[in-house]
């Protein structure tokens, strides 16, 4: 363990990391909010000083009550060992419904939901982030007005072309960037609002309650561009399990809350002292010599967030592919020494596609800006529910407690999300759309692979009868083991007996090998090889991983020597069903669905890639199933 001292040495390194890639997405919020609400957004605030006091109120409290107090008080306490996010939330809230079916299937559908928002909120951060600073161009040189979409794609091509190399490198330099961002944010906010001190004014929160109260509709349909100051919230959840709780803190308390309300209501003095600034106040705030500096500092800044999001989504997808809601895909660790740093080109490239098809068909940020909250929001209000499931059933909160908390959280959610349902028919239904595609191919592969572990293990053959049957009539057997791995340890594998029928033989050691991903991030050492004698020269051997291990059978399959059993790996034969599979017209699950699990289950990558198996000890044997 790491002492108090050293933990303290480690702080600030820790909080100046945090400040680089927990605060990206949030950090750029300054960009476009502030317009989107007052000019160029689907339901335009008409702009009056008090309609501005009151929505710098409604940010600043925003910012108060979505990310200060829900996100950093509370829910940053609900972590799986250390680990954060929507997939650590939900194997959580899993654990308090074991003893009920039904519970966990809507457990499960809210957690893959909130994964599936994630993702659709993964695709729209870098395309307005980049899209919103490269449009500083049309102020600083507005013959580039033409070349804003063009170099914004080149940007998005290269951030993810770099994916592959690793963050290691270059995430060294965004801590100290993000810290010249949020100090140049602060800075130009607090020398406008000194030439306007009146605007302090709008802190205090009777501003914001005075707003709904002159103009209830008005500021109701502002909630959908002011959640725009609070996208990226979440980061700071699914970051913990990088830097722990209290750099995260520091860094947001220390100094991005505050830069934060400086900028916004630095913007909102300029726009009152010059209202026809509000075309893009956030760029118009910094002197007309500082405009291109400005302009590279907020692509610098955005693609930070746009970083962010998308090694979000790699962890999510790694973490969802080990809990089995996704297929297996091939992974790239880029750092020898953080694991948690991986690359998966499928998503990668996927995300890549998806992003720049968003900031071809809507063109600019404020049309962006339209689909941008309803997958924010949707995730908002699937945490709080998960949540509360959590402090209720594994903190033990009392109801009333508990219903409590939740109330105040969903109602803030709540509110946010219904605003921005107004701007479905104007982009919203975008992230709907693409939200609901991957809640089907998620949902339709756990159920899938369900429907098929429950086949197989119907049809397989019971084990120990098996083996007696082989003690009282034993095949040739020959020198060396053959390790065959299946998800069902009391059955015997179609494998073995594919081999056993075909090659009238058996090793001298057979091992039915079966991997479990546990719902927590890393499997205890001491309980990562399990070994059972069967009797016979016939071992059941299970392996486990959390759902943030990298899986490695050779390396761990060498531990079971503690246990009794030598398997020495130059000796080793692994054998592996290969299902070809067939859909069938049973009602277990719709045929379109059984085609999009077929689909996916051909695409998987292979068992001997995913446990890093030598390819030339690998023997596939396949059969057909109808299910």
């Amino acid at each position: 363990m790491s002492s108090p001292s050293g933990n303290k040495t480690k702080l600030p390194a820790l909080t100046l990391a945090a400040l680089g890639v927990v605060y990206g997405d949030i950090g750029t919020s300054p960009l476009y909010t502030i317009k989107e609400v007052f000019s160029v957004g689907a339901h335009p605030v008409p702009l009056t000083e008090a309609n501005m006091f009151g929505i710098l109120s409604l940010i600043v409290w925003a910012l108060i009550m979505v990310v200060s107090v829900k996100y950093v008080a509370f829910i940053m306490r609900a972590d799986n060992r250390g680990e954060g996010g929507i997939m650590a939330l939900l194997a959580l809230a899993s654990r308090s419904s074991a003893d009920s079916m039904k519970k966990q299937q809507i457990i499960m559908m809210l957690g893959i939901l909130g994964a599936c928002m994630f993702y659709a909120d993964g695709m729209i951060t870098p395309a307005i982030s980049v899209l919103s600073a490269i449009e500083g161009l049309e102020l600083a040189a507005p013959v580039l007005h033409p070349l804003i979409l063009p170099i914004t794609l080149v940007v998005l091509f290269l951030l993810f072309w770099a994916q592959s190399k690793g963050t290691a490198t270059v995430g060294a330099f965004f801590g100290p960037i993000m810290l010249l961002w949020f100090g140049t944010l602060g800075v130009l906010g607090a020398l406008e609002i000194f030439n306007y001190p009146v605007i302090l004014n709008a802190l205090n929160p009777i501003y914001a309650i005075g707003f709904f109260q002159v103009s209830p509709w008005v500021a109701f349909v502002a909630l959908g561009a002011v959640v725009l100051a609070v996208t990226g919230a979440e980061a700071l959840y699914a970051d913990m399990g990088h830097f722990g709780k209290v750099p995260i803190r520091l860094a947001w308390f220390g100094f991005v809350l505050p830069a934060l309300i400086l900028n916004y209501f630095g913007q909102g003095a300029l726009v009152l002292q010059h209202p026809e600034y509000v075309k893009n106040p956030f760029y118009l705030l910094a002197p007309e010599w500082m405009l291109f500096p400005m302009i590279i500092l907020a692509t610098l800044a955005a693609v930070i967030a746009s970083q962010a999001v998308i090694t979000g989504a790699f962890s999510v997808s790694r973490q969802a592919l080990q809990l089995g809601y996704l297929p297996r895909m091939h992974v790239e660790h880029t750092s020898e020494s953080h694991q948690g740093q991986v690359y998966m080109p499928r998503v990668n490239w996927g995300l890549m596609l998806a992003v720049m098809t968003l900031v071809i068909g809507f063109q600019s940020s404020g049309n962006l800006a339209a689909a941008y909250g309803i997958a924010v929001t949707g995730d908002m209000v699937i945490t709080t529910l998960l949540a509360g499931i959590v402090f209720h059933y594994l903190w033990g909160w009392s109801k009333l407690r508990t219903i409590s908390l939740v109330l105040l959280f969903l109602t803030i959610d709540l509110a946010f999300f219904t605003a921005n349902i107004l701007k479905i028919p104007d982009g919203g239904w975008v992230p709907l759309v693409i939200g609901i595609f991957i809640f089907t191919l998620m949902l339709t592969w756990k159920t899938g692979r369900t429907i098929l572990y429950m086949h197989l293990k119907n049809e397989a053959m019971a084990l120990e009868p098996f083996i007696e049957a082989i003690g009282a009539h034993p095949p040739a057997r020959v020198t060396g083991n053959a390790i065959f791995m299946t998800p069902n340890p009391d059955g015997v594998p179609h494998a073995m007996l594919h081999n056993l029928k075909h090659n009238k033989v058996l090793h001298e050691k057979v091992v039915l090998l079966t991997v479990k991903f546990l719902d927590i991030p890393h499997a205890p050492a001491e309980d990562r090889i399990n070994v059972e004698a069967l009797g016979h020269e016939f071992y059941r051997v299970s392996v486990l991983y959390g759902f943030k291990d990298e899986p490695d059978l050779p390396r761990d399959l060498m531990l079971c020597a503690e246990k009794g059993l030598d398997l020495e790996e130059m000796n080793n034969s692994y054998f592996i069903g290969k299902e070809s599979l067939i859909a069938n017209r049973k009602p277990n699950m719709a045929f379109w669905r059984k085609k999009i699990f077929i689909g996916l289950f051909r695409s998987a990558e292979t068992i001997t890639n995913q446990f890093k198996l030598p390819p030339n000890r690998v023997v596939e044997l396949g059969a057909q199933v109808s299910f």
